[in-house]
């Protein structure tokens, strides 16, 4: 008979917070070299890069992105009308069928095709950087950085960028854990972004063009259709997903290269380091650093028993750092053989669509950045984000470099 996770003995996780991230990071770290799962508020952290991977591919654990409202008592009649299917919350065959339909449209090739645009849209944020030879890296360049990539994929034009920066403002407050504030912002923001996608669907319907969203719609019409609020839903899925992400990312990638610049010096001589480098850097300080699932039935694992509607906190940072899987974890290496993948995409069923999109913008950012800032170098303090946000990052990032290129 398995016995019930409550009367397991394991370690708990500490409510308090330690100072800073290497420290947090090293308490993971120990925590994986002898438990697998530790106890924690609201449910339990899953802390091995092998029962992480195990528990995601599992797909009787669902997301838990769907009990937002549910675990903070938020009750709002217009955010119960919003709930609608949606790629990062449908489970089943609800989720495999959207997946199956818009997969071809998140390809290598797709995010190829946006790398010369990447490249401009770094080079342009650089310029009046590199003319000043500092920068607040954040406010500069990594916030800005994704929203014209989102637009030019979803073919929103250029003037457009500004409202679609404002709204993804808004929306990402779904992860500030305070909805009884929030709940009205991110709502009205939504509606703004349903009626702007409704205009921009229908124009797409009457004249196609070659981007992610005329793709979406040719796969709707191809025998199993999208709906137009599964449309929408990608839409928000997109600007959710792909947004907050890799601002963040960067953010961790430049301040780790301005810590460690041997590190930068070796992606300067030799760009094709780049997509090792992307890798190394979710790997060692990845923006996204756990997800959460439930138990959707009883679930048995390692003759432990999970009650149905269990949380799970799969810890990315954790997993990412197990000394079982990568040798010396705790060493930032871009040039560390390729291997056993790290967990920050995540794994199994929810596994990030836009990955192939994601590792492009780093790595075209990674090598614009390389070559215009030489000597980088961090020019007063890290501020870091709380470290309870669900997506990571630096807040405020001061660097400045040799000179201007």
């Amino acid at each position: 008979m398995p016995t019930p996770i409550s009367e397991v003995d394991i370690p708990v996780i500490s409510t308090e917070q330690p100072a800073s991230e290497s420290e947090r990071r090293e308490s993971l770290r120990q925590l994986t070299e002898g438990h697998w799962i530790a106890r924690a508020d609201l449910g339990y952290v899953i802390a091995t890069h092998d029962d992480c991977a195990a528990m995601l591919r599992d797909r009787r654990w669902f997301s838990a992105l769907s009990l937002i409202a549910e675990t903070q008592n938020y009750e709002n009649p217009e955010w119960s009308k919003r709930d609608r299917k949606s790629i990062l919350s449908t489970e089943g065959d609800d989720h495999q069928r959207i997946r199956r339909i818009v997969s071809s449209a998140f390809t290598p090739k797709s995010a190829d095709r946006l790398r010369p645009f990447m490249r401009d849209v770094v080079n342009e944020l650089l310029d009046p950087v590199c003319e000043r030879g500092e920068s607040e890296f954040v406010a500069d360049v990594c916030e800005p950085y994704p929203i014209p990539i989102i637009c030019e994929l979803l073919g929103a034009p250029r003037e457009d960028w500004e409202l679609f920066s404002r709204l993804a403002v808004d929306i990402f407050r779904v992860f500030n854990g305070n909805l009884a504030k929030d709940g009205p912002k991110i709502i009205a923001a939504g509606e703004e972004m349903d009626a702007y996608m409704l205009n921009l669907i229908s124009e797409r319907r009457s004249q196609p063009r070659d981007d992610l969203l005329s793709d979406l719609i040719a796969a709707e019409e191809e025998g199993d259709r999208l709906s137009t609020d599964e449309l929408l839903s990608m839409a928000n899925a997109l600007l959710l997903a792909g947004t907050d992400t890799t601002r963040n990312q960067l953010g961790c990638a430049v301040a780790l290269f301005a810590q460690h610049p041997e590190q930068f010096e070796l992606l300067r001589d030799d760009p094709e380091l780049a997509p090792g480098a992307v890798e190394e850097v979710m790997r060692y300080l990845g923006a996204v650093r756990g997800t959460a699932r439930y138990a959707s039935e009883d679930i048995t694992y390692k003759d432990v028993l999970f009650p149905k509607g269990t949380l799970i906190f799969p810890n990315f940072v954790a997993a990412n750092h197990d000394s079982e899987k990568f040798a010396n974890p705790t060493k930032f290496d871009i040039t560390r053989e390729p291997g056993i993948p790290h967990l920050t995409f995540g794994s199994g069923a929810h596994f990030c669509l836009g990955a192939f999109l994601a590792r492009a913008e780093l790595q075209e950012a990674f090598m614009v950045v390389a070559r215009r800032l030489p000597g980088l170098t961090l020019n007063g303090e890290i501020s870091w984000k709380p470290m309870q946000n669900g997506i990571w990052g630096p807040e405020s990032l001061p660097i400045a470099f040799l000179e201007g290129h």
